[in-house]
Formats: structure tokens, sequence, C-alpha cells
């Protein structure tokens, strides 16, 4: 039995719609407890619960599911309703070659500093804290976080929405590693270690270390996927 969103967890969000309730900001809410791990591949996404939790029509919810199933998040399977989808390996393996072109290229562009980094340091500091209070999905967040950040220098609204569907996506791959600690912690020192690179001002230090740190979690995550979902 595929699991089902529990709408509690939407019932804050409702205020976020205000009185222009549409379906993009419906589909940004989805969008955005995909990407901070509330909703797991496989969670069946029901109207009326949803509807109710954010208060909006039947309509407005289901053309926020369709732009949805458009970026590849969510899938409709006839006779059976919305699901968050459940990728494959080759997504993995696609979802790493746009974040490489994407990341790599936006610390690429940086040109003379002074950068404005502060993202990138509260992402840092925000993933520190989830380590010290042994929090793994907000540990997991702030390393999405931080990689939005890194995007978010090259100042294009343009590239900072496709990495949000990107990084949303990414979410999802995330959930097949049964040890998020081991996973994610080892991570954040390297984050750090990017960001200090960004700091004094070596970009070219800075994306040889995005990436080896691209490189190694694709394949660390490929593994896991592939055993995890398409057996031995």
């Amino acid at each position: 039995m595929a699991a089902e969103i529990d709408p509690a967890v939407l019932m804050g969000d409702r205020e976020l719609l205000g009185r222009s309730s549409t379906a993009d900001r419906v589909a940004e809410i989805l969008r955005t407890r995909i990407a901070e791990g509330y909703l797991a591949p496989g969670t069946k996404l029901s109207e009326d619960s949803i509807g109710h939790a954010l208060g909006v029509s039947r309509n407005t919810l289901r053309e926020a599911f369709r732009l949805l199933t458009h970026e590849g998040l969510l899938t409709h399977e006839l006779n059976r309703g919305v699901f968050v989808r459940v990728l494959t390996v080759q997504d993995v393996i696609d979802i790493y070659r746009v974040r490489k072109l994407i990341e790599c290229a936006a610390v690429r562009s940086l040109s003379m500093p002074p950068y404005d980094l502060s993202q990138a340091e509260a992402a840092v500091a925000e993933g520190e804290k989830a380590s010290e209070d042994s929090n793994w999905a907000a540990l997991g967040t702030a390393n999405i976080h931080f990689h939005q950040a890194v995007v978010a220098l090259a100042r294009s609204t343009r590239l900072n929405e496709l990495m949000r569907g990107v990084l949303a996506e990414l979410r999802l791959v995330f959930h097949a590693m049964d040890n998020p600690r081991g996973f994610h912690e080892p991570y954040l020192p390297r984050n750090r270690e990017i960001l200090s690179a960004l700091q004094e001002a070596n970009v070219v230090r800075a994306e040889l270390l995005l990436t080896s740190y691209l490189d190694d979690a694709e394949k660390q995550l490929v593994e896991r996927y592939s055993e995890r979902f398409q057996g031995p």
C-alpha cells in the first residue's frame, strides 16, 4: 500500500497562499515539501486532503499536480491517482549531469570578488547545527540549500528556478539511503571547504572541489539506488 500524505504537514502552508491562491503557488508549496523530504517517493497525494489543508479548489490542485508531473516530480496512474514519482537510475545519472553543468558553470562564471556568500554561509551553518542536533533529514535539507546558494551566485532567476526543480528531484533520490547520517555527514566539511575556497576568491579550487564532490555523490547514490530499486 502506498504511503499517503498527512494533511497536517500542509496546514501551516495555507497562509502562504494569501489572497492570490494559484496553481503555481500550490505547486511551489508541494515542490518545497518534496525538496525538504516530507513527501517520499510513492506517496499518494489525495485531492481531498491537500485541497482541504490548503483551502484550494479541486481544479487549482489538479493544475498544480499537472505542473509538477511535467517537472517529473509526480506521476499520474490511471484509476489509482497521483503519486510522488519514484525515479530510475537513469534519472539519477541525468540529475548529476545537469548539476555539474549548472553548478560548476555558476562557480566558473564568477568575476572579481567580493561575492555575496551570505546564503552559502547560512546553509553551511544550518548544516552544522543539524549535525550537532543529529537531525540527518535537516542536514540533507541544508545540503540542498548550500547547492542552491552556489547556483544563486550566477544571479540568474531562470537558473535558480531550474535548480529548485532539479534539487527537489534529488531529494527523492536521498530517500534510497538507509543510513542518512552516513551519507550526508561526510559532505558537510566538503561544503565548508568549497565555501572557504570561494571566500578566498579561489574560483579554480572551488570548481575542482565541487566537481569532485558531485562525482563522488553521484557514484554513491547510483550504486545504492541500483541495489535498492533494480535488485541484484
